[in-house]
């Protein structure tokens, strides 16, 4: 666990490192999350930093058992009482906090943060690339749950990176960077070719 650990505080780092370099306009721009400017991308991943556990459960509670209409509204109000300082702020103070997704583990954490990291920066047109070492643990933890939860079909697809040893799935190979195959395995637009 150690060394999914320090990869999601470099990721963590690296999204610091991102975010102060970003204009006060940039903050206000969609983000590939719909209806979520960059803005609220951050205060929901700083959510886990700053929500206690009964917050979180009577929150869900109150939107009716739906843990997205729960973090949709905690984004939005999130981002009218805390400014772009005060969220970046409170990312740099937890890159080594230990918060975990329930049932997910750390490489629930790692997966959180690089997949709302590039909602976030293809959105905006900065071409960072992922250090693979974390995109493979993301994408080594896909699983069937993972795609129903994201609503994506890969029924006779096989996935097959072009730059990291990976293939998930049988059928027509559709292929790609592996930052690109994560983006299409999560839900968002990614470059990918598909091979007859």
């Amino acid at each position: 666990m150690t060394d999914i650990r320090e990869l999601v505080a470099a990721e963590r780092s690296d999204l610091v490192e991102l975010l102060t370099g970003l204009s006060e306009e940039d903050w206000d721009k969609p983000s590939l999350c719909a209806g979520w400017r960059v803005r609220e991308v951050v205060a929901h991943i700083t959510m886990a930093y700053r929500y206690s556990m009964p917050r979180v459960l009577l929150g869900i509670a109150k939107a009716g058992g739906r843990f997205n209409r729960f973090s949709e509204r905690a984004a939005r109000a999130d981002t009218a009482a805390l400014s772009n300082a005060e969220l970046l702020a409170c990312l740099r103070e937890n890159i080594n906090h230990p918060w975990k997704p329930p049932g997910g583990g750390y490489e629930g954490a790692l997966s959180h943060d690089v997949i709302h990291g590039l909602d976030m920066t293809v959105a905006l047109g900065i071409d960072r690339r992922v250090p693979l070492e974390r995109v493979r643990v993301v994408l080594s933890g896909l699983g069937p749950k993972h795609l129903k939860y994201f609503g994506v079909d890969l029924s006779n697809t096989e996935l097959r990176a072009t730059d990291l040893d990976w293939s998930y799935g049988a059928g027509e190979v559709v292929t790609g960077t592996a930052q690109d195959l994560l983006l299409l395995v999560s839900g968002r637009d990614a470059s990918v070719r598909r091979d007859s």
